[in-house]
């Protein structure tokens, strides 16, 4: 049965939910935290390594490990979740608890100094919890507002609502901390505006995204039996079908690479290119920019040449992306690989997405399989920090680089994998 796309009213309301969250991204995990979190745990004030449970550990190894496992626990509850979500109709309802999980996080990050850095790392693997936790539910929505003919580009306005949400965040933060340049108090009131903006804008996709039927909703007699039953099927149809299996493959490979890059790119600029602050902050925000061109120009794209044609040409950017970085030395360098980064960061986000979404067969369960997604996602993320962070500690961030190109390769390996696929299940006698 044919689907038409949701009212404006409702579409626009579900991508404000990108303005509204997308400053988590931007200020905590690639701007003002990580330049905060560095200069509190330097070498000045941890000579010997940030001491966690009698170990003693480089500071941004240290961060990438708390994410991983942050992204952990996400991975292993989001399927329980989302699919107990789609049994009762509720998934607004676990999508607004992560919300404010996430955002009180956030704010709490101002009370973090090197007298607590226990505190700002809790804080830290929570907020990221709350985001990609309301993330599940976020993306699930798609399928339910969108015909498949208008998932690109609506998938591409939400990431676009967040990119200009999140750079009038950072430009917000950054007159706060020009006011009060020699005190760490502006940095704080960041941390405590963006989960005050995270509440406050994401109320509008509250007030305006569908909730079930009464019919729907109807709880079953254990939900959680059942939630576990559906995640049964749902594995059990993807073996079955050879594209999208192909296809989180291919994604969950080149995700480690490319959600690593995203958060740690700013920690690359400090410790190795030894970036002061601002500089950081306009490097960040020329990323942001460039990126909505990026998720724009690649949904046309996909429309000419098809999602997984462009996804291809993508990773190869991203090969491109992480050989470069480990030869750059400038910041002039640094600028143009961030410009970069944007172009080909919002436009693979954006198509991984609704490409997904298109290669679901039809189901009302939607949040059961776009958690298959974000488990993908998050596993590839746990792997990516982990092995990046593992790396820096034996060797250095530079070396790092390597095993992101390699987990690149992989994902592109795959993707040719599902085109086959694709041309096989359209043309069995022929593979063009």
């Amino acid at each position: 049965m044919y689907m038409q796309t949701a009212s404006k009213k409702v579409v626009n309301g579900w991508a404000m939910y990108d303005w509204a969250n997308s400053v988590y991204n931007l200020v905590i995990t690639t701007t003002f935290f990580p330049a905060y979190y560095a200069a509190v745990t330097s070498i000045k004030n941890f000579p010997k390594g940030v001491p966690v449970f009698g170990w003693h550990f480089n500071n941004t190894s240290l961060k990438d490990y708390t994410l991983s496992l942050g992204f952990l626990i996400i991975a292993i509850l989001s399927p329980v979740l989302s699919s107990i979500a789609d049994y009762k109709g509720n998934k607004k309802n676990f999508m607004r608890f992560f919300c404010y999980l996430g955002a009180l996080s956030c704010s709490l990050m101002f009370f973090f100094d090197k007298d607590h850095v226990g505190l700002g790392l809790l804080c830290f693997m929570l907020a990221a919890i709350g985001f990609y936790g309301s993330q599940v539910f976020y993306n699930s929505y798609l399928p339910e507002i969108a015909a498949e003919s208008d998932q690109d580009r609506i998938s591409a306005k939400g990431y676009a609502y967040g990119y200009v949400g999140s750079v009038l965040m950072q430009l917000i933060a950054f007159a706060i901390v020009l006011a009060m340049p020699d005190s760490s108090l502006p940095l704080k009131i960041t941390f405590l505006l963006v989960g005050i903006w995270w509440v406050a804008f994401a109320q509008i996709t509250f007030n305006v995204l569908p909730i079930s039927s009464k019919v729907e909703r109807k709880a079953r007699k254990n939900v959680f039996t059942n939630g576990f039953h559906e995640l049964g099927i749902v594995w059990k149809q993807l073996i079955h079908l050879p594209e999208l299996k192909r296809f989180l493959l291919a994604f969950w490979f080149y995700s480690m690479g490319v959600q690593t890059v995203m958060l740690v790119g700013i920690d690359f600029g400090i410790k190795v290119i030894h970036l002061a602050d601002a500089k950081l902050i306009i490097a960040a925000v020329v990323i942001q920019l460039v990126a909505i061109i990026g998720a724009f120009g690649m949904s046309k794209l996909s429309k000419s040449y098809g999602n997984i044609q462009v996804l291809l040409a993508t990773v190869i950017l991203w090969i491109g992306v992480c050989v470069t970085a480990y030869f750059i030395t400038t910041e002039i360098q640094f600028y143009i690989l961030a410009s970069l980064i944007g172009l080909v960061m919002g436009g693979i986000q954006s198509l991984s997405r609704s490409t997904y979404s298109k290669l679901m067969p039809e189901t009302k369960d939607t949040a059961s399989f776009f958690s298959f997604y974000d488990v993908t996602e998050k596993m590839a993320l746990v792997i990516g920090l982990f092995s990046f962070g593992l790396v820096e500690e034996l060797y250095s961030m530079r070396n790092s680089l390597l095993i992101l190109i390699g987990f690149f390769i992989l994902g592109f390996i795959f993707l040719l994998l599902t085109l086959l696929a694709k041309r096989k299940a359209s043309d069995p006698d022929v593979v063009k």
